[in-house]
């Protein structure tokens, strides 16, 4: 398989990844934990859901770029006006959720605050530094230097 054909595999996985999670995290929590379909646990899940949209878009755009030879992604600019309006989204809800669960914890508003603060996290694994390290290769890479700058951070730099 050719290094090319590796590439547009790994970014159709993480593609699908992202895609299928929102259904499967709404299902396992939801679903079968049973936690409660409450304002807080829907606001922080709708966030959490907002960013995965935004991972597979930025690797549906990926997958457009290697198979075009362009050299950005298309839509680029969508994410550099993404990377300044999430962290205002996130930081409203992340502040309405935790109020939520300081004055009255537990299954209603906790989870939202938890689905909230992995959006943030996820904010931060695609436009600035890569958290998720999910294979060998990246595992390696993570011991020997550390924490890399995501792709989506690359490519917004080169934006200008």
């Amino acid at each position: 398989m050719s290094v090319r054909s590796r590439i547009r595999r790994r970014l159709r996985s993480l593609l699908v990844g992202e895609l299928v999670n929102i259904p499967l995290q709404w299902a396992i929590w939801f679903g079968v934990v049973g936690l409660p379909v409450t304002a807080v646990n829907l606001a922080g899940f709708a966030v959490f859901a907002l960013l995965l949209l935004e991972g597979a878009g930025y690797w549906t755009a990926k997958l457009r770029q290697l198979s075009t030879g362009a050299p950005l992604p298309p839509g680029v600019r969508v994410f550099a006006a993404l990377r300044l309006a999430n962290p205002v989204v996130l930081a409203a809800v992340l502040a309405w959720t935790a109020t939520a669960t300081e004055r009255d914890p537990g299954a209603a508003t906790i989870p939202g605050l938890a689905f909230a603060a992995f959006a943030a996290l996820e904010h931060v694994n695609y436009f600035h530094v890569q958290l998720m390290y999910d294979n060998r290769a990246d595992t390696r890479r993570l011991r020997a230097r550390g924490l890399r700058r995501s792709h989506l951070a690359r490519d917004l730099a080169r934006l200008g």
